[in-house]
């Protein structure tokens, strides 16, 4: 009787194509995934280098990355650009954080109790569905034109939305954990804070990731009507002189800033949230 076993080919030997890639939930070693992330933005790049450089479309509708790459510099040079954004960054930053110091828990409450979400929740589905544009002559008559105003526009947008997510985070925390608690003797108060609010911070982590994008549309939307400074103030100063340039530089900044935080979010959710299946 042989005792010879089949060989078996070596992981190292397999080799995988695009479309083991493409099974969902498939994790890709992280150096196919860098390579795929960094051949993207090379080909974005590329494509606009055709489309520039080859005379295929006016600069007046697009500039080349030269152009824009000079114009960023010459907003650095005179003060423009770390000026806009200093006043982007210190309006959407403070109303965001208060969307988020009072939506929080708010969610939290509702998504847990039921007479919480009995209470609160047709007044927050109500106000979720009002234009925040259309609430901007609103804020300007009663706040007036101002940071305050666009701080008011931010939170607005923001708030009400990252309510009903968080809510819904918390709703699906599985039934057995909490029930299992109460069976091991835990209190209604242990329950809460080391059964829920664990259970539920990996969720709201991902919310605030969201809402932090949602707040710099709703930025760029109260700069555009009312403000004399501010990134959405620049890129509309830039349109009404034709600067195509200048808008695209606009654009950068507020997408590279986007990405920062972005990037910051999910770095805080490796380090703060051991426990969470992303971590």
């Amino acid at each position: 009787m042989s005792l010879v076993h089949p060989r078996t080919p070596s992981p190292r030997l397999a080799r995988r194509t695009l479309w083991d890639y493409l099974r969902p939930q498939e994790p890709i070693p992280r150096r196919t995934y860098l390579a795929i992330l960094v051949a993207s933005t090379v080909g974005i790049v590329a494509v606009w280098c055709v489309l520039t450089y080859g005379g295929l479309v006016v600069p007046l509708f697009l500039p080349s990355p030269t152009a824009v790459i000079q114009s960023g510099v010459n907003l650095i040079r005179d003060g423009t650009l770390v000026e806009n954004a200093q006043a982007s960054l210190s309006v959407i930053l403070t109303g965001w954080a208060l969307a988020v110091v009072a939506g929080v828990p708010v969610g939290i409450l509702m998504g847990s109790f039921k007479a919480v979400e009995a209470l609160i929740e047709p007044v927050i589905d109500f106000v979720r569905y009002l234009p925040v544009s259309a609430l901007i002559p609103l804020l300007i008559l009663y706040i007036g034109i101002g940071t305050a105003e666009k701080v008011a526009v931010i939170f607005i947008g923001t708030f009400f939305q990252l309510v009903l997510l968080v809510a819904d985070v918390a709703a699906h925390v599985p039934r057995e954990q909490i029930d299992v608690s109460y069976t091991l003797g835990a209190s209604r108060g242990q329950v809460i804070r080391r059964v829920l609010l664990p259970a539920t911070l990996p969720g709201v982590m991902d919310t605030l990731r969201i809402t932090m994008g949602w707040a710099w549309t709703y930025l760029v939307v109260a700069e555009l009507v009312s403000a004399d400074r501010g990134l959405g103030f620049m890129i509309l100063d830039s349109m009404r002189g034709f600067f195509v340039d200048r808008i695209f530089v606009g654009l950068a900044v507020i997408g590279g800033l986007g990405l920062g935080f972005d990037l910051l979010f999910k770095w805080l959710h490796r380090r703060l949230l051991p426990w969470s299946p992303k971590a």
